[in-house]
């Protein structure tokens, strides 16, 4: 079985596609193993679609299942097209809902994608914990959201315990001028990841709403990487860098 592992934004996937669905959970656990397997933040399968481009399957490195990601639709997509299976502008099933993407610039082992994230939906905006304001938004998967002054330190004990506590990944983010600096501790994961393109997203939404930044802004997770956010008249739109960084038949 060939794999291909891409990097997006500092989010590592594992890829493939096969003509059927099944429960992949352990295969999930195996390849994204940091030391006995490939080593990924998650593991993504394209299956075929009846009516759009493809659906895909998406597991956390433990296992579990994500209705969303925002690096991985970026991955997904650059990976599509490479292997024929989309065009530049393309449209596929997430558990969160459709997602559209496009190929903005492309070769074959790197990319700019932008994807369109589903509808961001505001679930609470009255969250104190730890004498901080949060909010609780869905960007396709749940996001507890808190804009501080700084981002310099992050408190992973804090971050774990509300990650339970709200059954949603935590993110910390600060004002860089006109633009977002953003640190997120992911399910699923369970620790901070480089980089996570729905946390940005949730960030981006609150510093949006509160009138805090403009429209189509830059963002800058951990890794460093830039990241463009906007929305339109139906919801984010997120486009970034995408990278393969190697293929590997996997036995």
């Amino acid at each position: 079985m060939k794999i291909e592992k891409y990097s997006a934004s500092g989010n590592d996937f594992v890829i493939f596609h096969s003509n059927k669905k099944e429960n992949r959970s352990e295969l999930a656990k195996e390849l994204c193993h940091r030391q006995n397997g490939i080593g990924a933040d998650g593991l993504i399968v394209l299956v075929p679609h009846e009516s759009l481009d493809f659906e895909w399957e998406f597991y956390n490195a433990d296992g579990s299942h994500a209705d969303m990601c925002g690096n991985g639709s970026r991955a997904a997509a650059h990976y599509a097209y490479n292997n024929s299976l989309a065009s530049l502008k393309m449209s596929f099933l997430t558990g969160a809902g459709v997602i559209n993407a496009e190929i903005e610039d492309n070769s074959q082992k790197s990319g700019m994608v932008k994807s369109e994230l589903t509808a961001p939906i505001i679930i609470d905006k009255e969250i104190v914990e730890n004498s901080k304001s949060w909010w609780l938004i869905n960007t396709g998967v749940p996001h507890l959201v808190c804009l501080k002054a700084d981002v310099d330190t992050f408190d992973l004990q804090e971050a774990r315990e509300l990650r339970y506590k709200y059954n949603a990944n935590v993110n910390i983010c600060c004002l860089d001028g006109e633009n977002l600096k953003v640190r997120t501790y992911e399910r699923g994961v369970e620790d901070e990841t480089l980089a996570c393109g729905t946390g940005m997203a949730a960030c981006f939404y609150r510093a949006l709403m509160e009138q805090k930044i403009e429209n189509n802004i830059e963002v800058y997770p951990t890794s460093g990487e830039t990241l463009y956010l906007g929305v339109n008249e139906r919801t984010i739109t997120f486009k970034g860098q995408v990278k393969r960084t190697f293929v590997v038949d996997w036995e």
